[in-house]
């Protein structure tokens, strides 16, 4: 039988799908000719760029991803090593939460949110747990308190895909080439080569108060981090490392040149993308990004 494309495996806000063509344009255009490439993901979140170009580039030898998120990254670790027995587990709680009315879904969900901010859990448990909550949890937000607790309400979706087994598959397959860490992003500079591609998706900077998501790691991501982000940058192109950087476009929004300011020796365009997640529907819909590269043969 054949192998399923690998995809996401969760609901992720700001995640690439919907980019990866402009991501595609972005990158070198002679990458395919490149051997024994290197990719770095600091920033993994849902994985879609990750989970693409390993498919797409078959010349990319080795792969590390990094994210912030402890148990974002024990999910992936799950997947990775011990896929069948979280099949088995979602299986169990997909067949419990289908079964029951509108109250004792939300009574499921607020035990097993409850369960999973204990942190008593196995790696198992934690990652079933994981993406239960993001597949039944309002918006697909991924959202903790000052405590780091997983806070994001309960949503209402009629038959939600909690148990996806033949993507779980083909992702822990695609997983066995990579090389996962969990910590800060600074820490994958070590990587940074000749023969090295990042890609950078940070939290992004928000462009109002509502639209802030940066609550997704407990200390936040600010405007400092953002200036930390782009002197990594700086360090890993003079190491000759290429990179890609995704960033929301405070210019197209607000008039603030912000990222002009601080990446006004790198190129930056701006691309169009689809906002699905924004607690104020009126917020939802087409937006200008920007994506910020060092690299100069490119498709546009």
């Amino acid at each position: 039988m054949e192998m399923s494309i690998a995809k996401p495996f969760v609901k992720w806000v700001g995640g690439k799908t919907q980019l990866l063509e402009e991501v595609r344009k972005s990158l070198p255009v002679d990458l395919y000719l490149r051997e024994n490439v290197t990719y770095v993901e600091p920033f993994v979140g849902g994985g879609a760029v990750l989970f693409w170009i390993l498919q797409a580039y078959p010349n990319i030898t080795r792969a590390i991803i990094n994210d912030i998120n402890p148990e974002l990254i024990c999910t992936y670790k799950v997947i990775q090593d011990n896929v069948y027995e979280l099949i088995t587990q979602l299986g169990i709680i997909q067949s419990q939460y289908i079964s029951l009315d509108a109250e004792g879904r939300k009574r499921y969900f607020l035990e097993k949110r409850k369960l999973y901010n204990s942190k008593k859990c196995s790696s198992v448990e934690v990652a079933s747990l994981f993406i239960f909550l993001n597949r039944t949890c309002f918006n697909g937000l991924y959202r903790v308190n000052s405590k780091g607790e997983f806070n994001v309400p309960h949503g209402r979706y009629a038959n939600p895909k909690i148990c996806d087994a033949d993507n779980l598959l083909a992702v822990s397959k695609l997983l066995q080439r990579v090389e996962i860490l969990c910590g800060d992003f600074a820490e994958t500079e070590k990587f940074a080569g000749e023969n090295t591609i990042y890609y950078l998706d940070p939290p992004y900077k928000p462009l109002s108060e509502t639209s802030s998501f940066t609550s997704y790691a407990k200390d936040g991501f600010g405007d400092a981090e953002q200036i930390r982000l782009r002197d990594f940058c700086a360090r890993i192109a003079e190491k000759k490392a290429i990179f890609v950087a995704s960033n929301s476009d405070p210019k197209e929004e607000t008039g603030e040149s912000f990222f002009e300011q601080i990446y006004c020796q790198f190129k930056i365009k701006r691309v169009s993308a689809t906002r699905l997640i924004n607690a104020n529907p009126n917020n939802r819909g087409l937006v200008s990004e920007i994506m910020i590269s060092n690299i100069a043969n490119t498709l546009i």
